[in-house]
């Protein structure tokens, strides 16, 4: 049993359990960097694992009343045969060499994506939040009213994400909740990530099921990342009462970025001055941010509502 892999997997469910994003998009590229793992081996083993995790966090949301089943049900119609079809399209790319160079550039083109998307989530909840403050939004009430389902953008939405996570193992936490929440702004934070982490299950099933048709799973990988990641998970969601969600956010988002750099062949030096660039610019810019909504230059989101943690 390898006792690196099950530390790495406790330490990402905790990402996790604080951020309710992060799971493929940070252990993916993990195995394939630090433990020298195919990456087409990396996808369908973590695929499969994800399988065992998200099913904890989505019952905590069921039985907190944080799901919306009806968006449920439109992103399962779309997501579930997608990421099928995105495993048996990564299979079908050529030889063997060249399934795991696809797979591998995929994953860094989509890494730097959630990146994009995840600072994208940041700066919403910070303009929704000053614009409720500040009166020229009316004030969200606790118990809000169902959103109307939009059939077809949604169901899009959950092709989109089936392929994307069929084919690299990310998106289902990273990107398909930024589209959920520009698709239906209403929705709580809670309950996006409630009805992400649902239709979650459904669509990683799918595609472990094809991973372990057609992909390269390694059970000496999967244990350990099941080991270690359920209860890592479970500390995070513990933890998220006490820890600032934007901080580990912004980190998240630095971190997606590196890994993303290095997946698209990057040099280890240019990936560090990429980092350290974006840390000083992403400080001042989201600080002058923070400023021009009316708050402290610097802050890590504790004055901001729960409902708009950022």
């Amino acid at each position: 049993m390898d006792l690196a892999l099950i530390a790495v997997a406790v330490g990402i469910g905790i990402v996790v359990g604080l951020t309710g994003m992060g799971g493929g998009a940070l252990m993916t590229p993990t195995l394939v960097l630090f433990f020298g793992i195919p990456p087409l081996t990396a996808v369908s083993s973590d695929i499969v694992a994800a399988v065992f995790m998200k099913p904890v966090g989505s019952w905590v949301h069921i039985r907190r009343g944080t799901v919306n089943w009806s968006l449920v049900r439109l992103l399962v119609y779309g997501s579930v045969p997608a990421a099928f079809l995105g495993v048996v399209v990564a299979k079908a790319f050529g030889d063997p060499e060249q399934v795991q160079h696809t797979i591998k550039a995929a994953l860094g083109v989509v890494l730097i994506l959630a990146a994009v998307g995840l600072l994208t989530r940041l700066y919403l909840r910070l303009r929704e939040h000053a614009a409720v403050r500040d009166g020229s939004a009316p004030p969200l009430p606790i118990e809000r009213p169902d959103v109307t389902p939009r059939p077809i953008p949604t169901v899009l939405v959950g092709v989109f994400g089936g392929l994307i996570v069929g084919i690299t193992s990310v998106g289902s936490g990273s990107l398909m909740i930024i589209a959920l929440m520009l698709l239906y702004p209403l929705l709580k934070a809670s309950q996006l990530v409630g009805t992400d982490l649902v239709q979650a299950v459904p669509l990683v099933l799918a595609a472990a099921v094809a991973h372990l048709m057609f992909g390269e799973v390694d059970w000496a990988v999967t244990i350990p990342i099941i080991i270690g990641s359920i209860p890592g998970a479970y500390i995070g969601a513990r933890l998220a009462t006490h820890i600032a969600g934007g901080i580990v956010r912004r980190v998240l988002a630095l971190v997606l970025v590196a890994a993303g750099l290095k997946m698209l062949g990057a040099s280890n030096v240019l990936t560090l001055w990429v980092v350290v660039a974006m840390l000083a610019l992403l400080t001042l810019v989201w600080g002058l941010l923070r400023r021009h909504f009316g708050y402290p230059f610097f802050g890590g989101g504790r004055d901001v509502d729960p409902e708009y943690q950022i």
